[in-house]
């Protein structure tokens, strides 16, 4: 059960994840800019869970039903991107995982933290 990137890393691109990944599954995408996971190569190793600032990483069985296209958005995306295995600096105008949060609640929308963030 691989790892998805959800659409909470649109826009805000943090690397911490890549950094600490040890089978390079990242991967850098333009449209929209973010990171998705290759589902084939994640190994499940969690390591990446708890360094993404904004927390937009949830095991697969795990993706909150408001973030739930993102399973296939990965898979689909990640062949258009460049391979990212070192923290770089994030997006100019990065959201804080408040920010994220505040914006979820103001479209009504109830998600849960990742459990192992």
């Amino acid at each position: 059960m691989p790892h998805v990137v959800t659409g909470r890393c649109v826009d805000c691109r943090y690397t911490d994840c890549c950094a600490v990944c040890p089978v390079d599954c990242f991967y850098q995408i333009e449209e929209p800019k973010m990171l998705v996971i290759d589902p084939d190569t994640c190994i499940d190793c969690q390591l990446c869970v708890p360094e993404c600032p904004v927390h937009a990483i949830y095991e697969d069985e795990e993706v909150p039903e408001a973030y739930a296209e993102w399973t296939a958005k990965n898979e689909e995306l990640f062949g258009d991107g460049e391979q990212v295995s070192e923290k770089v600096d994030a997006l100019p105008g990065a959201k804080t995982l408040e920010q994220v949060q505040a914006e979820e609640k103001a479209k009504g929308l109830d998600v849960s933290e990742p459990r192992n963030a």
